[in-house]
């Protein structure tokens, strides 16, 4: 399925300028797209929203059983995106079917019985301890002082873990989704943590997420927990973190949102859907095969073919928007927690949006001057096709005592 002008799905572009380089593919080569992994592995990146909606919507055709792949014979065992796109892993990511529903229903379950109070709760004491860390100081970096701290902090207190645990799991987190040198290194650490913790949870239960997987009476075993936990939590941290940090530099840089700045609560969450449609954190996943040949997009896709979800480029399809300047308000039509019976559970989906409307928040209510310290031309993001988020947000503001 090579193709001599197939484009190499990394560099710096997905850095510096994503959106016009989505625009760019798409004039040239259409909605699905022909692109290089690492490696020279090849792969079909599905930009139009239309032909998105049509694979994340047809499980059958599209599977998510990452076996149908024919490219396993061309993939080194060290190679750097295996966390990401797996074989023969037993997690809710690559099961199908029925066996499936039973997992997705499970994994609701658990969190829809979390308590949103206690779970704000949990966010407010958080945040506020990171800002306690912080705001006498009158400058700090929002990313890696406080955005990249916070989601795995609740989630990690959610699932059972103990606080003293979150700083290494946030460590192993980005090094796995980073999918570079320490990506194995972070996923191995990641996969114990979690091993210790089901192991503990099944001999003295307890009110929390893991407790519940372990009580479901669906039959999974002790390691699908494991990979389902370590799938809940990597999608659940990393995403929410840049979901943070894009929010507050938009409403750090852009006067539509200033109102916030000064105690307004619509604008946060105005703020933080437009970012789900323009700068959404999750930008590419992997993905799907094709089950037999087929066509998709006026593209030959093989049996066997690797479809990455482009998940941004399809927020951005022109057919769909087309008034792209225009504010999205209300309108949760994006891709951005993904479609079909692979989509973000609803549950995890809410979990998510309290930790990240939770965490705006707490920054407005206790450093109400803040402001950019730095051009807002200036700011960088990570050099990754997968996951958009800033490397740092450098605020200044008027020191504040600790509470």
């Amino acid at each position: 399925m090579t193709t001599p002008d197939a484009v190499p799905l990394s560099g710096p572009r997905f850095q510096t300028d994503p959106a016009r380089l989505y625009r760019e593919m798409r004039r040239d080569h259409g909605s699905v797209v022909p692109v290089l992994l690492d490696g020279d592995i090849p792969a079909w990146l599905v930009l139009g929203y239309r032909e998105l909606h049509q694979v994340t919507g047809d499980p059958v055709l599209f599977s998510r059983d990452s076996d149908l792949w024919n490219q396993w014979e061309n993939i080194p065992a060290d190679w750097p995106l295996l966390p990401m796109i797996g074989r023969k892993q037993p997690s809710i990511l690559y099961t199908v079917g029925e066996r499936h529903r039973q997992r997705a229903a499970m994994v609701s379950n658990a969190l829809e019985a979390v308590d949103p109070f206690e779970m704000r709760g949990h966010a407010e004491r958080f945040a506020d301890e990171l800002i306690d860390a912080l705001c006498a100081e009158g400058e700090a970096d929002l990313i890696a002082q406080y955005a990249m701290q916070l989601p795995v902090r609740v989630l990690a207190r959610l699932y059972g873990f103990s606080d003293e645990e979150g700083p290494a799991l946030v460590t192993a987190l980005n090094d796995m989704i980073d999918g570079r040198e320490r990506a194995l290194a972070g996923q191995a650490h990641l996969a114990g943590s979690m091993a210790r913790l089901v192991a503990e949870r099944r001999k003295e239960p307890a009110d929390d997420v893991v407790s519940r997987m372990l009580a479901d009476d669906s039959g999974f075993s002790d390691e699908e927990i494991v990979q389902d936990l370590m799938v809940m939590m990597a999608a659940g941290h990393q995403p929410t973190a840049d979901w943070i940090g894009n929010s507050l530099r938009l409403m750090l840089t852009d006067d539509r949102f200033a109102a916030s700045l000064f105690g307004g609560r619509n604008s946060v969450a105005e703020a933080m859907n437009e970012v789900l449609w323009e700068d959404t954190p999750t930008q590419n996943v992997a993905g799907r095969w094709a089950a037999r040949d087929t066509r998709l997009g006026g593209r030959a896709v093989r049996a066997g073919d690797l479809l990455l979800l482009g998940l941004q480029g399809a927020n951005s399809d022109p057919q769909v928007r087309t008034h792209a300047s225009e504010l999205t308000g209300g309108n949760n039509a994006h891709f951005s927690f993904g479609h079909g019976e692979h989509r973000c559970p609803f549950p995890a989906q809410e979990v998510a949006e309290v930790i990240a409307r939770t965490g705006i928040e707490v920054v407005l209510d206790r450093l109400p001057d803040i402001d950019l310290a730095v051009p807002a031309d200036s700011l960088t993001r990570r050099p990754s096709p997968w996951l958009r988020g800033l490397t740092r947000l450098p605020v200044r503001f008027s020191p504040v005592p600790a509470r």
